[in-house]
Parts: C-alpha cells; structure tokens; sequence
C-alpha cells in the first residue's frame, strides 16, 4: 500500500468516528470533557507554588513555600496578654535551664574547663613552640578598671508599641515586649520537643494554641495567604529525629483539622538535610539552639539505631561564655541571664568573638594567642548607647569547646542523651508494630532471637588512646555496651530485647540504656558512637567520609578543621585504612547551614515519589495516627 493509500485510508477512519460522535450527540450522550493539557514544567511549579515548608526550631521557625529560594525566620516566641488585671507575670527562660544551681554544679564546671584548657594548652602553635596558658585574673584587672562611654543619650529604639492592647505579639515584637506590660512570654518548643511543663502556659493544649497562633500569624503576614485559603494548601513538616509520638500526632492533627491544611507529609530533619546539600549518603549533624541530634542517612534513610539526640546547643555554649566573661571581670556587671535582651546581646557576643580556629592551627602563618582587646555596644529602648571595652584570652576559645566537654556546662541531674525507643502502643493504631509481632510465627520469631544472640560484641572505640581520663574510660564502657544493645538492624534499644528474656535481663538492660542517657558526651564522641551503630562497614565507610553539619550552634571560625581532626585522632584504627578522607561538611554548596533542613523540605516537595507519601485531611478525619504509619517515609 502506497503512502497516499495509507492516508486516505486514516481520512476515512477518522470520519467514520467524527460522525459516531455525532450520533451519539443526537441521542444525547454528551462526550467526556477533556481538560486543555499543560506543559510540564508549569504544572509543576503550580503544585509547588502551593506547598508551605515548616520546619520549627527551638529558637526559630523557618517557614515558606516550596517555590522561594530561601526561608522566612521569624523567632519561635509569642507573648500573650494576661486576660485578667494583676495576673502574675510569667516568662519561659531562654539560657537558664534545670540542673544549673545543684551543689555539685560548680565543681563540675571547673573540672570541664580544665580538660578545656588541657586540650588548648597541648597543642602546638606554627612556629612549634607550646601555647602559654592566659589566665583570667590578668584580664579581669583590666575589665575592672573598665567604665562605659556614651555614645549617644538616645538609643533611639523603642519598646513595642501595645497601647492599643493587642491579645498576641509574635517573634520580634514579643521580645521587645516592656517588661512592665501585662505580657507572658512562651517559647512553645524546648529543646527539640513541644515545652511542656507545670507553670503557666505549659499545658499541651496552651502549647499547640501557641503553636497554631504563630504558626497562622507567619503565613498570614509574612508570606501573604490568606488562612481562609489554607485548603488549597499542603504542608510538608519537618519534625527531629528522635520525635514523641503523642505530640507529633497532636501538631498534624492541628495541621489539618484547625489550620485547614488539605495535606500534609511529615519527614525528619535528617533526612531532609541530605535532600537540601544534594547528599546521597551522610552523618547528620544538627546543631540547634538547645539541642544537638545526630543520625546517618543512606538514600533518604535515616538507620534508626544511630539517632542520638544531646540535651546541649548553642545557648548553652552562650552561657558558659557569659561564665567565662565573669570569671574575666565582665564589665558589663548588670547583665542578667534572666533578661531576654541581655540574653540577645550575650548571643551576639558569642558569634562576634568565639571561634575553633586556634586549637588546631599548628601549620597557620598567624597564632592569635595572649590576651586582646575588644569593644562591643549595648543598645537598649529608652536607654543610652553605651561603649564598652573588654580584655579576653582563651575565653573566646574555651567557650565552644565546651560542645566536646560537655561537664563544662556545668549540668547535673539531667538526661542528656536520648534514644530512640520502640513505641508503648496507641489505641488509635491498634496493627502496630506490637501487633505484628505478637502475630508472627513461633518460627519467625525463634530464628530472629537466634539472629540477635549471635552478634558480636563491638569492642567499643578502639581509637580512644589509652591515656584518656578516667571520664572518658567510663564513657567508652558505657559505649561499647551501648553498640550492643541497639547493634541489630531494625531494633531499637530497649525494644530490641528477646521475647523470652527474664526480668532481671530486662532490668539490667533497660538500666544500661538509663545509665547511658544520663551521660553528656562530647560531639565527637557522639558523632563516632552514631556511625559505630550502622550495621555494616560499607555503611560505615560511607558516613565517615560525608559528615554533614547542620544547623546555627556550630557557625564558629575553624570549626570544620577542628572537627574533622578530633575525629581523624579518634576513629578506629580498622576504619583508617578503610576511610579514604574523613570529609565534615558544613556548607554545602556554600548555602547557610541553618536553613539546609528547609531547604531539603521544598525540594521533598518536588520528588514524584512524595505523591505517596501525602496524607489527606479526610483520611486523617477517618484513620488518625494509622495513616501515619501506612504514609511516613520512615519507620513510625
């Protein structure tokens, strides 16, 4: 058949069809109606350009669509009016936390420090003479002769105007809130989880209200949708690692029920971070505000065995300095931890004058050492700008080094590592994990016991030298027994205990695990204990040669270099033939390391396999945390 045949032929065919429509029009059947088509990469940008990436922090919320190239900020604090007169006024600490003012604190403090300055003191500068200690009472004779200068009478900043008594203030203007106004200030996250707690506002109720308050005021104002059109939104979430189950059920169920989202995918941190450097594979290191979580991710995800998170941050490396500053005759002799401005210029103090550049800088042309002098200002409403000069040594130095040495903090009674644990069980989720094991075969479950009773015994770091303190000798037993505990694949740490275990087996285990959570250890500790849990040495490999650090309480000069080597001086001999190159990442694709996480939120909004992931509000009207467990891309 000929080409022109071959035309003629499609012709008639396509008038046979035109007039079956036509027929079908006459008796009535109306043909379907098919939308125009949209090319694809429009398509795309409207599903996105519908999407809010919220990922709450303790000090800060980072919120916007999947479109902008970049998050807002806006600080996570609101302060509410006191809805009747003379109600007491309450305020929720930003440094100050428990477990400070214990007898046993300050020798504890003092006992960190002087690992500190051991550790400083044992290096060598460039021209390989040792560094000489600086002592503090050479700079606190100077800071005490100190006196401040006046700038200018009038600071020309003012507080926040509530004349006309508004029943809420978020992020900024709740801080610079008088302190005389009838306002309560509420920080609703603490230390990566919802600030529950028994004084006023610490309800879990008060606490997701807050939440919802700030939450609706960011999106209202700052990226301008209307709340009324929330139902043409979706939502991705970004919750820590190691999360609580109840709040996190509780914070979707405000998602979609009360803020009317039409969608909502939750995803952890880690995870995300991976997403937003462009990491296949990596040891996450998240620094926050009030709490350090660790995890290593491979292919988007995240080994539960190795999520650690440490009850310590970057305010608690504020605190420590304005301790350090004191000891050094700060001259500033009205700061008070308990104001939230003072507290903001100590923070600002820290990541002015603070850095990790010193203590490994052994081939550096220039070794800053000795005492300096420095000047900083304080700009308060209603006050004068006042000049101030300070004298400090090692302090700037001493500071962030506390993140290794954790005792510095000065810390006790506290819990200051936690793990991940299997879950007690939730009446709206009846086929749980609980419930598939219970339902397994008696051969399963036998050939798993047999499966774990044959792991070996991890030997603990074998990189840790032998003349390490007795604190570390103690850590390192505490760890190696550890490994053990969480080492299988797929179990958690107290969780992962045989069915047919006595008692006294499961006490001993779950006090080893208690005992383990009450011990602060240092980041580098914490980061090798968190790759010595991945279940291979493939694994392994990988995470020591892509260490991610994320997050703001880490951004000290140097710190990558002083990271990179404590870890190369610890890691086990077995992997340093095996390691190529210990590689710690702290800017990926020189992008702000506090807004990596978000970042991975809106390009999670891009992948195709998200579409399965999403969780619709009516399915949550209709299955509650069930659907949690059926969509999460990790294991819930």
């Amino acid at each position: 058949m000929t080409q022109a045949e071959r035309e003629q032929e499609n012709e008639k065919d396509k008038d046979k069809e035109r007039e079956k429509d036509k027929e079908k029009e006459q008796r009535g059947v109306k043909r379907p109606i098919v939308p125009p088509a949209i090319p694809e990469p429009l398509q795309e940008q409207i599903q996105t350009n519908f999407i809010v990436v919220i990922n709450p922090g303790s000090q800060t919320l980072r919120i916007g669509r999947a479109t902008d190239t970049l998050p807002i900020s806006v600080p996570h604090v609101i302060s509410r009016r006191h809805k009747q007169p003379g109600q007491s006024r309450y305020e929720d600490p930003w440094l100050l936390r428990e477990g400070l003012n214990r007898p046993e604190s300050n020798e504890q403090r003092q006992n960190g420090l002087k690992m500190v300055d051991q550790a400083i003191w044992s290096k060598k500068m460039s021209s390989g003479a040792r560094r000489t200690p600086v002592s503090a009472e050479q700079a606190r004779v100077y800071n005490r002769q100190i006196r401040p200068a006046i700038l200018d009478p009038n600071s020309r900043l003012k507080w926040t105007h509530t004349a006309h008594q508004p029943e809420y203030l978020v992020g900024e203007e709740a801080l610079n809130v008088n302190p005389t106004d009838s306002y309560s200030i509420h920080w609703p996250i603490c230390r990566g989880q919802l600030n529950v707690h028994s004084r006023p506002g610490g309800s879990l109720t008060a606490i997701l209200e807050d939440l919802e308050t700030i939450w609706s005021h960011a999106i209202q104002k700052l990226l301008e949708i209307p709340l009324k059109d929330l139902k043409y939104y979706r939502c991705i979430l970004l919750i820590p690692d190691i999360y609580n189950r109840q709040h996190v059920k509780e914070v979707v169920n405000m998602v979609l029920l009360k803020m009317g989202f039409s969608a909502i995918v939750v995803h952890q941190e880690s995870v995300c971070a991976t997403f937003g450097s462009g990491l296949s594979s990596a040891c996450v290191v998240d620094v926050g505000d009030q709490k350090t979580s660790l995890c290593c991710v491979e292919d988007g995800v995240s080994h539960r065995n190795s999520r650690l998170c440490l009850a310590y941050g970057g305010s608690d490396v504020t605190r420590f300095f304005f301790w350090l500053m004191q000891r050094a005759g700060f001259p500033y002799r009205e700061c008070q931890l308990t104001s939230r401005l003072d507290c903001m210029l100590l923070q600002q103090l820290k990541e002015t004058f603070c850095h990790l550049d010193q203590v490994w800088a052994c081939q550096r042309v220039l070794d800053i050492c000795g005492l300096q002098d420095h000047e900083f200002r304080t700009r308060f409403p209603e006050c004068p700008v006042f000049l101030y000069q300070l004298r400090l040594g090692d302090e700037k130095l001493q500071a962030p080094m506390a993140l290794f040495y954790p005792a510095a903090f000065g810390i006790v009674g506290q819990k200051m590592t936690t793990l991940q644990h299997r879950s007690h069980g939730d009446p709206e989720d009846p086929h749980d994990e609980h419930y598939l094991l219970s339902t397994q075969s008696k051969q399963d479950q036998s050939s798993k016991a047999t499966e774990r009773k044959n792991l070996s015994k991890p030997s603990g770091f074998e990189g840790e030298s032998s003349s390490s303190q007795g604190g570390d000798q103690v850590e390192r037993g505490n760890h190696g027994q550890e490994v053990e505990l969480g080492h299988a694949p797929g179990e958690c740490l107290v969780g992962g205990a045989d069915p047919e275990d006595t008692p006294s087996v499961l006490l001993s285990r779950k006090s080893a695990v208690s005992q383990f959570e009450g011990k602060a250890l240092g980041l580098d500790k914490a980061i090798l204990h968190s790759i010595d849990c991945c279940a291979s040495d493939e694994t392994k490999r990988k995470m020591y040669s892509s260490i991610l650090v994320v997050g703001g309480g880490l951004l000290f000069h140097g710190a990558q270099e002083f990271l990179q080597q404590r870890l190369l001086n610890k890691m086990p001999p077995s992997f340093r033939r095996l390691v190529e190159n210990v590689e710690v990442i702290t800017r990926p694709k020189d992008m702000d390391p506090q807004v990596t996480a978000w970042k991975g939120g809106a390009v999670l909004a891009c992948l195709d396999t998200t579409q399965e992931l999403w969780i619709h509000q009516r399915e949550w009207q209709r299955f509650g945390a069930r659907m949690l467990r059926e969509r999460a891309a990790f294991v819930w």
